[in-house]
């Protein structure tokens, strides 16, 4: 890995925030979910959470631009295993709806463990997340339009968090635990090796403080071994 490679993802996993997440209730057109996944992960966002009872999350490598292999996604079959994951992290719960306790999304401290829920294309938040989401939020709007799409509200809600969050100096300060951050310099600095470690059913090494991989002549001597599974196939 490049020294350039290696001080790009350790910027990367020094910013991310894991007490700041989107919720996506039921949002299942790819080029939206691509585009908000892309959006988390430029301002930071370490997992999005995605509602979908049928256990399908539709994301196309291309839409998204790699972003998906940056943030991680959970996903839950309803509003209620989602919600108990959140609230598991003291997380704040915002619902993007119309209601007559709806507030200015700016009105909000995002310096707080937030989740931003968001809804889908046709019919919005569902009825159970409004009911069960902290406070209501809105996008003002003068125009002659009502709403958003709903990656663009979903951005401007994000870009908001990361304002206040960076006035705060909620940024710099590495939250991830070592495990995590050394799989992803691994992965990420080394996909050629990480292939062949998940092929051949190999613990992945440690990564040094100049991004090189640390790992004793015998698992160099397994990397180098023929593929058990390209054996059997021949």
């Amino acid at each position: 890995m490049s020294p350039e490679r290696y001080a790009r993802i350790n910027q990367m996993l020094d910013n991310r925030q894991v007490d700041l997440t989107v919720c996506l209730d039921q949002v299942h057109k790819a080029n939206n979910v691509a585009a908000v996944v892309r959006t988390a992960d430029s301002v930071g966002i370490h997992q999005v959470h995605a509602i979908w009872p049928d256990h399908e999350m539709w994301l196309s490598g291309n839409t998204a631009s790699g972003s998906q292999q940056w943030v991680k996604t959970k996903r839950h079959a309803d509003f209620s295993d989602a919600k108990q994951a959140l609230k598991a992290q003291d997380m704040q719960i915002l619902a993007t709806t119309f209601s007559d306790t709806a507030v200015d999304f700016r009105e909000i401290d995002y310096t707080k463990p937030t989740a931003i829920l968001l809804g889908n294309e046709r019919d919005g938040v569902s009825s159970q997340a409004i009911a069960g989401a902290d406070q209501h939020i809105i996008i003002p709007m003068i125009g002659m339009v009502q709403s958003l799409n709903v990656s663009v509200a979903g951005a401007l809600i994000m870009y908001e968090a990361q304002r206040q969050r960076q006035l705060a100096g909620m940024y710099g300060e590495r939250k991830l635990d070592d495990a995590y951050c050394q799989t992803m310099l691994f992965e990420q600095g080394h996909p050629i090796y990480a292939k062949a470690c998940r092929r051949k059913r190999i613990p992945y090494p440690a990564v040094d403080e100049q991004g090189q991989i640390v790992a004793d002549s015998q698992w160099w001597e397994r990397m180098r071994a023929p593929d058990p599974d390209a054996e059997l196939e021949a």
